[in-house]
């Protein structure tokens, strides 16, 4: 295991050829077994999960047997698993979930925001509608927590609130897949969110991208979840998202989950091994979170970008109010980084 790490990667936007802003990337590359393989920066900075969370905080979902009891199908698991945009698809698989459990959007406690695709907001205004819960991008993963709650007979009312049943069992749930207990804070949706360093955020996707470490229940449920986002990835995020479009080209040995401010989660799909990575932009800047973690795994053997769909998200243009590209994001990894790991996941 590595003593002596890199240092931290750089993602500079650069406008006429001259560097504007640099982001400061922090990076682990963890085994299942909590190994640091490989870093950049700082593996142990504390960072909290936010949506990289997600696939986590719905294996109660999977594993409680809520999901057979409801008949809930792949897509419905996705959609608890996702950011989305607020599309119609995503607001029907969300309405979907909550109808298959006997609930209602109302049930829903996690407020209101426009829809985050354009298109959709725009339609919203043209029918003279007003944005309601289901276009908030965390519906999917409240309905989820409520057809828990449903499930095993727990209470809705106060679901969101730390000291609930529910968010009780989610935060040991996280705590065993990261090997330490999390610090709480309240996510931007009014669920906890938990702390965790790097190096620990990644051992938990190691293991929920291995099964390893897992109870058996548990590493099936996390499999499931994993199809079923690989399966359906706009749902997971929407059309032309880097998230959507690295699960499209590589959701079968690929499970991958953006955060709010620069945090990005990645598990290597393989039962009984496993490799996960956790990164961290440093200033919380998402524009250059995507970017790096197609570095990263390009620096790990696993070349992504070669499609046009993942191309631009490698490198993301600076586009202005005319649609002219003024620039481009560029991510710089250290010098060497991923060099004794080279193939890893080629090979997967």
């Amino acid at each position: 295991m590595p003593t002596d790490f890199h240092p931290p990667a750089v993602a500079t936007v650069a406008r006429g050829g001259i560097p504007e802003s640099v982001h400061r990337i922090h990076i682990a590359v963890v085994d299942a077994a909590g190994r640091v393989l490989e870093a950049a920066g700082e593996p142990g900075r504390v960072a909290f999960l936010r949506s990289s969370a997600k696939p986590l905080q719905a294996l109660p979902l999977v594993e409680s047997g809520a999901a057979d009891a409801f008949g809930l199908g792949s897509g419905e698991l996705a959609i608890a698993c996702a950011s989305h945009m607020g599309m119609e698809m995503h607001t029907e698989a969300a309405a979907s979930l909550l109808r298959r459990a006997g609930l209602a959007p109302s049930d829903l406690a996690c407020g209101i925001h426009a829809p985050e695709d354009g298109a959709a907001a725009a339609a919203l205004l043209r029918a003279g509608q007003v944005p309601a819960r289901l276009h908030n991008n965390c519906s999917g993963k409240h309905a989820g927590m409520l057809a828990v709650c449903r499930h095993l007979g727990l209470p809705p009312t106060g679901y969101l609130e730390a000291d609930h049943p529910l968010q009780r069992l989610i935060a040991e749930i996280v705590a065993d897949a990261a090997g330490v207990r999390p610090v709480l804070g309240i996510d931007g949706c009014g669920v906890p969110t938990f702390g965790l360093p790097l190096a620990a955020m990644a051992a938990a996707y190691a293991r929920l991208g291995s099964g390893t470490g897992l109870p058996a229940g548990r590493a099936a449920a996390a499999g499931r979840l994993a199809d079923a986002m690989a399966a359906h990835p706009q749902l997971v995020s929407g059309p032309g998202h880097v998230n959507t479009e690295l699960l499209a080209v590589a959701g079968a040995r690929l499970l991958c989950k953006g955060g709010a401010e620069g945090v990005w989660c990645m598990a290597q799909r393989a039962p009984g091994a496993g490799l996960g990575i956790a990164l961290k932009v440093e200033d919380g800047a998402g524009r250059a979170a995507g970017a790096a973690a197609l570095a990263v795994l390009a620096a790990l053997g696993l070349d992504v970008t070669g499609g046009a769909a993942l191309a631009r998200h490698a490198r993301p243009a600076v586009v202005n109010t005319l649609g002219a590209t003024v620039g481009e994001l560029a991510v710089t990894l250290p010098d060497g980084f991923g060099a004794g790991l080279q193939g890893i996941l080629r090979s997967a």
